[in-house]
């Protein structure tokens, strides 16, 4: 049994339909405390079992920002500047994991919320980690882009 649960950045220039399994105790959200996350409050959700797919209305509107190892690419909406969702690159497969605070619609689901602190972690143990826990199932569609 899944739950599909729908979000987006504010403007809704991106949007994304979640997959989430069931049954479960609730939604893992884990507030990453790396300065970048701290400041937009990026507190995220992952599953092995998960699948995200997002529509990105108006590419010319994303930005991808990626910083210290490069291994994580931040979706940050050009218009309102809300990041649904990180993405990673791993061994030729896209993986995400996404912001619950961005979700429009929980569902019954309860957040258990934690802080993620990944300092002192090697590239490579870090994308160990994002192969095993984050979402394997990702699929970005870019709908038009048009020039400002």
């Amino acid at each position: 049994m899944m739950l599909v649960i729908n979000g987006g950045c504010h403007c809704g220039t991106i949007r994304y339909d979640l997959t989430w399994p069931l049954p479960g105790p609730g939604i893992p959200a884990r507030a990453c405390s790396c300065e970048f996350c701290t400041k937009h409050r990026g507190t995220y959700t992952s599953h092995p079992e998960a699948k995200l797919e997002a529509v990105i209305a108006d590419e010319s509107m994303l930005s991808a920002y990626s910083f210290a190892t490069g291994t994580a690419e931040f979706s940050v909406c050009r218009r309102c500047g809300v990041v649904p969702f990180v993405t990673s690159r791993i061994d030729g497969r896209l993986y995400a994991v996404v912001n619950v605070n961005t979700f429009e619609n929980g569902g019954p689901l309860a957040l258990t919320e934690t802080v993620s602190d990944f300092d002192g972690e090697s590239v490579e143990e870090r994308l160990a980690r994002r192969a095993g826990t984050w979402i394997p199932r990702v699929s970005i569609e870019y709908r038009e882009s048009r020039a400002e």
